[in-house]
């Protein structure tokens, strides 16, 4: 398939810059817009926006699990109500829409990880949200493509967390913060770069409906955290606790891709490997660092 002219919404996100740059470098025409220069509620600015796009990627979402909880008005009108009247935009123009989901729709309670043909059972106003526009871009859009990811970090940070959890830690252990990490919660952190490639992939291979894109292999949070310091070669002390606070979150959120694998999909890297290479590119460890 043919992307054609695409218009990448969240823009200056660690994915939608990933993206921009994966595809500029192909030669196609790419709009990438920040909140700033489009608010995705909006929804006349987004039909206009759209025009005469061929590919969407929505890279746009409102993702503070916490804030979440107490603004659920705003959650719904980011993460459902705009991603319907977008997806009714693309649907009139013949355009593609790609749009960005989460480990978050599953409750995480059983052992083995979860397929894209496993039934969803979200947990929060954040999980209820993400599911709820996973269902208003393929009900509103044909032959949309919806992707579920995990733990995303990129060399441009999450500005509606702070930067990325990466560079969050190492900022932490740099100010000499005692360091809490959570070690019952399961999942695939996934650099923004491979899975811009991964997508890519998908969408050229024509892939519709819901695909899990991850990093290979699985950790904790904990095990995340000692390997971020481990490669940046810092001693830092780490206590251990359990997960706790108002949001429930899913303790597996570990995805399995039989869908991806069934359509020839490449595989993304180990999250280890991933890992080395975000750290060597974003300055943030020794040229000699290794495992």
């Amino acid at each position: 398939m043919s992307l054609g002219r695409v218009l990448i919404t969240g823009g200056n996100g660690q994915l939608g810059f990933d993206l921009a740059e994966q595809l500029g470098e192909r030669g196609i025409a790419v709009r990438a817009l920040s909140h700033a220069d489009l608010d995705i509620a909006d929804d006349a600015a987004v039909a206009e926006a759209i025009g005469d796009a061929d590919t969407v990627f929505n890279c746009a979402a409102y993702h503070n699990v916490d804030l979440c909880e107490t603004e659920e008005d705003m959650s719904f009108r980011i993460n459902v109500t705009a991603v319907k009247r977008m997806a009714q935009s693309c649907a009139e123009r013949g355009t593609k829409l790609v749009h960005f989901s989460t480990n978050y729709v599953f409750d995480g309670r059983r052992p083995e990880p979860y397929g894209e043909h496993d039934l969803p059972h979200p947990r929060s106003v954040y999980a209820i949200s993400k599911l709820a526009g996973e269902h208003a871009a393929l009900a509103y859009c044909p032959a949309a493509l919806v992707i579920r990811s995990a733990g995303l970090y990129g060399l441009h940070g999450s500005s509606q967390k702070g930067g990325n959890f990466v560079t969050r830690v190492l900022m932490r252990a740099r100010e000499g913060q005692q360091i809490r990490m959570v070690a019952d919660q399961r999942l695939q952190p996934t650099f923004t770069r491979d899975l811009a490639t991964a997508v890519i992939e998908a969408v050229d291979h024509e892939a519709d409906g819901i695909l899990h894109l991850t990093a290979d292999g699985d950790c904790s949070w904990l095990e995340f955290t000692q390997a971020v310091y481990g490669i940046a070669e810092m001693d830092v002390p780490i206590e251990e606790v359990a997960t706790s606070g108002p949001v429930d979150r899913p303790r597996n959120g570990v995805l399995a891709r039989p869908r991806a694998d069934s359509l020839g999909l490449t595989p993304l890297r180990h999250w280890r490997d991933a890992l080395e290479d975000y750290m060597q590119r974003a300055g943030h460890a020794p040229a000699s660092s290794t495992r």
